[in-house]
């Protein structure tokens, strides 16, 4: 098989795991304090808790194919690799990143392989699944009806949209959260503590203010918060004199490399656009200063960002503050002209004038409400009176004819009847009386009064 796909066989329950090979490197500390029974394990006490449904499923010693979905590091290779322990199976592991179909295949020639020799199930696990193409999602599924295989993928991502409906079908899927501070600081216990796996011989000291430093830096990623101990307890053993071993927020501080988790084409990218959108719409100006900064940040296209402001400026705001659209352009502009960093501040400032204006969807609600009539209704005839009559037979046939021209005859025009015969009568816009579209209420009010009256006068 490809070096891609790793294949264990786990030892008997309580021996050691063999985590370095003589001359070999060691694996990280994330690795090597993975969680070998389900007493040790962190976290996901939703699924976890006694009589939780993956407690049940592990204890049960009958795993089933299932998606674990989570943010990174929370344990779903962990649990992976739970299930296939308890249930004594054969452990297969590969990215859906670097391997492909001959991959599948060579697996699935190892399971039957195993079926037959040992009568040994086979626990295929396939890290970030949804890169799969629906093809190679298909190929595992008659390995799956027939019991060669037990799947279990993992995704950051939202199954719903990454994973094909059929694998889905055939799968249940278990959402894994991010773990809780104190949970981090349980595992930072942990490895300061054990000598065998953990960085228990180093001599390390970490005091409390260090502890709640890193766990609020993990953002509930257990491996995040393991590497950067691990480096900082290297930079601190290296040291000389009397702070050998001692690390400090200054020192975790210069060790971290803070990495937003931010994926521009994935779902994280869609739940942060949606909360600067949100924040906008609901006018909490702050909020959404955030938001951007977070995305900017991050590495989001700036004019991704800009044209979503101008669709707000359209949707949320409309004819309440007319000034928004051209102010969101500009700031397109603007940007395009001077580039980041300094470009940067035109967003900011879109951002801020959008969040404080006034808010009114009306335009946004009338114009789906008329291509709503457009689509149910959609070769309704114009009216002869107001179709153009460029020729004599038009004319003849009563094109024009009855027209009111408004400058002609105000009154006239506004008891003209525009409308298709079996749309009279339709309302669409109905203007709020947030900022501009007072006024624009205002003048539609007095225009439907005046129809009302001349066509009272007919």
């Amino acid at each position: 098989m490809s070096g891609n796909v790793g294949d264990s066989l786990f030892p008997e329950e309580g021996a050691g795991e063999v985590f370095a090979r003589p001359g070999a490197s060691p694996s990280p500390l994330a690795d090597r304090l993975r969680p070998r029974t389900l007493e040790e394990a962190v976290g996901q006490r939703h699924l976890l808790r006694p009589g939780g449904v993956l407690d049940m499923i592990i204890r049960s010693k009958e795993p089933v194919s299932m998606i674990l979905r989570g943010p990174p590091g929370t344990g779903k290779t962990t649990l992976a690799r739970l299930i296939a322990r308890y249930a004594g199976a054969r452990f297969i592991e590969f990215s859906a990143v670097l391997s492909g179909v001959k991959d599948i295949r060579e697996a699935v020639a190892r399971a039957k392989e195993a079926i037959r020799r040992e009568g040994r199930r086979t626990v295929l696990f396939v890290d970030e699944i949804h890169r799969f193409n629906k093809a190679q999602q298909d190929a595992f599924l008659p390995h799956m009806e027939s019991g060669t295989i037990v799947l279990i993928g993992a995704t950051t991502e939202n199954p719903s949209f990454e994973v094909n409906a059929a694998l889905l079908s055939r799968t249940r899927v278990f959402t894994l959260e991010p773990l809780d501070e104190d949970d981090i600081i349980t595992l930072l216990d942990r490895a300061l503590a054990d000598d065998e796996r953990g960085l228990g011989g180093m001599g390390l000291r970490l005091d409390a203010d260090g502890m709640r430093w890193i766990a609020r830096y993990a953002e509930g990623d257990a491996r995040r918060a393991l590497s950067l101990l691990e480096l900082a307890g290297r930079i601190a053993a290296a040291r000389s004199g009397d702070d050998r071993g001692g690390i400090d927020v200054e020192l975790l501080h210069s060790a971290a490399q803070k990495a937003l988790l931010y994926d521009k084409s994935g779902e994280e990218h869609f739940n942060l656009i949606s909360a600067l959108h949100k924040s906008i719409r609901g006018s909490d100006v702050d909020a959404s200063l955030y938001w951007a900064a977070r995305m900017l940040d991050a590495g989001e296209d700036p004019l991704y960002l800009l044209r979503r402001l101008v669709r707000i400026a359209l949707e949320d705001i409309g004819l309440a503050d007319p000034r928004s659209l051209a102010l969101a352009r500009d700031a397109m502009e603007t940007y395009r002209l001077l580039g980041s960093p300094e470009g940067d501040l035109a967003v900011a400032e879109a951002v801020v004038y959008l969040a404080l204006a006034p808010k009114s969807n009306a335009l946004y609600t009338a114009f789906d409400a008329a291509r709503d009539d457009v689509r149910s209704r959609p070769n309704l005839p114009v009216p002869k009176t107001i179709r153009d009559a460029p020729t004599r037979l038009m004319k003849d046939e009563g094109y024009g004819k009855g027209y009111v021209y408004n400058p002609d005859d105000p009154e006239g025009a506004m008891a003209q009847e525009y409308f298709p015969e079996n749309l009279r009568g339709r309302r669409y816009y109905h203007p709020t009386a947030e900022g501009e579209e007072r006024e624009i209420r205002s003048r539609l009010q007095k225009w439907l009064d005046g129809r009302r009256r001349a066509r009272g006068k007919r």
